[in-house]
């Protein structure tokens, strides 16, 4: 049976080692087609992530960390310059009614899955566990995905429910920018 909990830092050195295992610098050149994660984190970025914003979910089978999903406010994300031009752009986008600031939405991702393990509703329970912690505090997630990992794009939309706001470039990187009402549970799931 799959578990979906917060992340510990005993949880760290699994975590760690999935997101080596596909990290688009690190990931086999076979696993590519079927999504991999862009954001490289160090164990003391994860260890702010699950201390600072009980931001890290984790989905164990047993004793082994098989997928894991971040979300945290902006102020947590805007040492990276990708986030940053998040962050200078949120007020350009109204959705639900609102325009958004770091006040009223939060971002999420990245999310890596197992390869074993995808297909089978983890991607759905491990953003509806996520989805909890962070609706208190947020009214709207905001998530982006590269448009080279049109499989992670996809999933977000079809299966999760996540909606198009607009694309942007950063970097010489395309991006698709997706929002989601908190309100919201994600189809189909039970926790």
């Amino acid at each position: 049976m799959i578990v979906y909990r917060n992340a510990t830092p005993d949880d760290l050195p699994g975590v760690s080692d999935l997101q080596k295992k596909y990290h688009v610098s690190t990931i086999r050149e076979e696993d590519k087609a079927d999504g991999f994660v862009t954001t490289l984190f160090t164990p003391e970025q994860f260890l702010s992530l699950i201390k600072d914003e009980n931001g890290l979910a984790v989905a164990c089978d047993g004793e082994k960390i098989i997928s894991y999903a971040m979300a945290a406010s902006w102020d947590y994300w805007s040492p990276w310059p990708l986030f940053q031009h998040m962050i200078a752009d949120l007020h350009t986008i109204t959705y639900l009614g609102r325009v958004l600031d770091t006040k009223n939405s939060y971002q999420y991702g990245p999310v890596c899955i197992d390869k074993d393990y995808r297909g089978i509703g983890v991607l759905e329970h491990i953003f509806e566990f996520s989805r909890r912690q962070m609706a208190d505090r947020f009214p709207v997630m905001v998530t982006f995905i590269n448009q080279i990992n049109p499989r992670s794009y996809d999933a977000h939309v079809r299966k999760v429910g996540m909606e198009l706001l607009k694309t942007f470039e950063f970097n010489n990187n395309q991006y698709y920018e997706l929002g989601y009402d908190m309100r919201k549970q994600v189809p189909g799931t039970r926790l």
